[in-house]
């Protein structure tokens, strides 16, 4: 049986909710290890009994690869309620495809200091036993700790505890799937107990009930590439685009006069492939295509990856926001 709960998680309330399975546990067909039975599992679990409030999501069969942005806002919503109506923090339970994405439009859009958790389903296993029980227990600990308040979203898996705005999905493999590749995870467990090494600050926090996120194009650069299809990104209805250069966020000179007739027309960001840089505004850099795209009106996506960024730039352009918005909304990040 896995350690019990610190006795304090007695006297929080904990908001779990349930997303969803992993790919591999989908592929045995819609029926199959549903995710209620689980879910009523969890009540009975004697660590977790009486410390944590069940809700199960409208749409509990959807894989993590199935999550759209307006799943998260829904859920962003549900969580501001309900940590406004008195629970003390929230646990999110996702397939691990898109946990990197959820998490960080989690931390977007959640605002206030009580702790959200977000844990992937283990890859490849069954909605119950030991390995969805140990998770469960591993984000409880962190949702109800008091030296989780103030840091945002959090991503709980395989003992480690990573802010949300820098960890990514880097590998399939059950013991590699997580990384915070930037700065490392912020935090661990430790004999059941987590402990926090860093405290990153909080980033500003948009309106949950602001609607979805509009429409924003991702391109990945690849050698060769001309950038042609750059043009049709408006009419195809678009409100911006993302673009992810090449290494460091380099593209072709010939590629440059392309990205700004398109930065004149919506506001485009753009981010680095590599996944150990940051993408800044240029400072002594003065020549190659980099910073002569940002000069052009491109707009920086600092620490974010590509994907991350896609989702802030569709929050920052809701309602009425438009270029002005967009640069706002990064400036944190670089």
């Amino acid at each position: 049986m896995a350690p019990a709960l610190d006795r304090s998680l007695g006297r929080k309330r904990l908001l779990l909710v349930w997303l969803g399975r992993d790919e591999a546990a989908s592929a045995a067909g819609p029926g199959a290890n549903a995710p209620a039975p689980c879910a009523e599992g969890v009540t009975a679990l004697p660590e977790l009994s009486g410390a944590v409030d069940i809700m199960l999501h409208a749409l509990p069969d959807l894989p993590g690869a199935s999550l759209s942005p307006d799943h998260l806002v829904d859920v962003a919503q549900r969580i501001e309620d309900a940590l406004a109506a008195g629970c003390d923090g929230a646990i999110v339970v996702q397939g691990a495809e898109t946990i990197e994405e959820s998490a960080f439009l989690l931390d977007l859009l959640v605002g206030g200091p009580k702790p959200v958790v977000v844990t992937p389903i283990p890859r490849g296993t069954a909605l119950s036993g030991a390995p969805i029980a140990g998770s469960l227990l591993a984000a409880a600990r962190v949702a109800a700790s008091e030296e989780a308040r103030d840091l945002g979203t959090l991503v709980v898996a395989q003992g480690r505890i990573h802010a949300a705005r820098f960890v990514r999905d880097v590998g399939s493999g059950a013991a590699a799937w997580l990384r915070s590749e930037l700065f490392g995870p912020i935090g661990a467990l430790l004999d059941d107990r987590p402990r926090f090494w860093v405290r990153a600050a909080r980033l500003p926090v948009l309106p949950s009930y602001g609607g979805p996120p509009r429409p924003v194009a991702l391109m990945g650069w690849a050698m060769g590439d001309d950038g042609v299809r750059l043009a049709s990104l408006p009419m195809l209805g678009y409100a911006g685009a993302v673009i992810e250069g090449l290494g460091a966020g380099h593209v072709p000179q010939e590629a440059v006069p392309r990205l700004a007739t398109l930065a004149a027309r919506m506001p485009v960001v753009l981010a680095a492939r590599s996944r150990d840089e940051v993408m800044v505004a240029p400072g002594g850099e003065v020549g190659g295509a980099r910073p002569a795209l940002l000069r052009h009106g491109l707009i920086a996506a600092g620490c974010l990856t590509g994907a991350k960024a896609r989702l802030l730039l569709g929050l920052a352009l809701r309602g009425n926001g438009g270029q002005a918005a967009a640069a706002a909304a990064f400036a944190p990040y670089q």
